[in-house]
């Protein structure tokens, strides 16, 4: 064996050489240049090299230098612990103009714990100095924008959370502040565990800034308060979760009600880790909803209407909340029917069992990795229980509460 190796070694060694030579003979006959697309990514990663540091120094006439000036002043008040680009494919065409595909990686100071990737698309042009320039700087095919590309971005730092706004006076963003601020105590009291223990809350201008941040249609968040974007089971290195407002929604709701939104949107911050494909929807929007009521004395009818008016007319729902019946395009009295069901199932597991033995049913179904069987094997080493006696008793528990 020790021969072969050897032998394997050498022939190597002769594979380069020859590759060497081929190389050296390619060069003297292109004259020693590189073809125009070579040096013209070579420039251009120069140029991206020049607007990163632009960016992160601070530096607006030298972003301006490298094109596109106008949005260097959207994003001076979000505070960056890293900017950088990595060009992926450049696309020339005639009359010294391109198209770069660009893969934008940040960090947000003191929130991010791993850099936030985009795709981003750049139009550029070769001037007659020779060097390129930036026209336009927008999001890749099929990809959110980001804050900055909806306006100029404002930015208020509270005890535990980030608000980042678009379009909002200082008092507007002072007051999301305030309401995160005294959500992420609320989450750490009920969850406890190592999370991050800090909240990135961007407020866009509409419905429809909230959309095009998440990249689909308006239709689809409409009446939607807020949501949460991040990678479900991601690890602690993930990038921090962000909080997306609907200003629309959330706007018409009272202080109570934007409480609870908020500290419904930390909780899926806080229980992101433990959160995967194996999580169905009832148990971590429930889980969401039971911290949110948690301390606010409200009662089932009082937070759950729109089942309660249906236990009332004697119709109890048969089984737990599917999925699917999450969706938000769907009909708005069975998605409020659908949260409701799964909140009252989490109540229930803390009245039973105990606050403990829920947080441990969370993390328990969560850690089986897929959905087959993790219900099922949570609810028999947790709770003791069956998922169709777990059924029975919701069901007796809904008729209890809101009957």
């Amino acid at each position: 064996m020790a021969g072969r190796r050897r032998g394997w070694g050498a022939w190597r060694v002769r594979v380069v050489v020859l590759w060497l030579l081929v190389g050296s003979l390619g060069s003297l006959v292109a004259c020693g240049g590189r073809s125009g697309t070579d040096t013209a990514s070579a420039d251009v990663r120069r140029l991206l090299d020049r607007r990163a540091a632009a960016v992160l120094d601070g530096d607006a006439p030298a972003y301006a230098r490298t094109g596109a000036p106008a949005e260097f002043s959207r994003l001076r008040a979000l505070p960056l612990a890293a900017w950088s680009y990595r060009l992926t494919a450049l696309h020339r065409t005639e009359g010294g103009e391109a198209t770069a595909d660009v893969e934008l990686s940040y960090r947000v100071e003191g929130i991010d714990r791993a850099p936030v990737k985009v795709g981003r698309t750049l139009s550029l042009t070769e001037r007659g100095d020779g060097q390129w320039y930036v026209d336009a700087d927008r999001p890749a095919r099929k990809t959110g924008q980001q804050l900055w590309d909806q306006g100029t971005v404002e930015a208020v730092r509270g005890t535990h959370s980030l608000v980042l706004g678009v379009g909002q006076s200082p008092e507007t963003l002072r007051r999301y502040a305030g309401l995160a601020d005294r959500a992420v105590p609320a989450v750490t009291e009920a969850w406890g565990g190592a999370w991050t223990r800090r909240v990135v809350v961007l407020i866009p201008k509409s419905l429809e800034g909230m959309a095009g941040l998440l990249g689909s249609p308006a239709s689809s968040y409409r009446g939607i308060a807020a949501v949460t974007t991040g990678e479900t089971g991601g690890s602690v290195k993930a990038p921090a979760d962000r909080i997306i407002v609907n200003p629309d929604a959330y706007g018409v709701l009272g202080d109570f009600g934007k409480q609870v939104v908020l500290t419904h949107e930390t909780t899926h911050v806080a229980t992101r880790t433990a959160t995967t494909a194996a999580t169905p929807l009832w148990l971590s929007e429930g889980y969401a909803d039971w911290v949110g009521y948690r301390s606010t004395g409200r009662t089932a009818v009082q937070a759950a209407p729109e089942l309660a008016r249906v236990v009332a007319s004697g119709e109890t729902p048969d089984a737990l909340p599917r999925d699917a019946d999450f969706g938000f395009g769907g009909d708005g009295a069975k998605l409020a029917q659908a949260y409701e069901g799964g909140w009252l199932a989490c109540r229930m597991i803390a009245d039973r069992w105990g606050e403990v033995r829920l947080g441990e049913f969370y993390r328990a179904a969560g850690a089986h990795g897929k959905r087959a069987g993790a219900v099922e094997g949570a609810m028999e080493q947790v709770l003791g229980t069956t998922p169709a006696e777990f059924t029975a008793l919701w069901r007796e528990y809904l008729r209890d509460q809101l009957g």
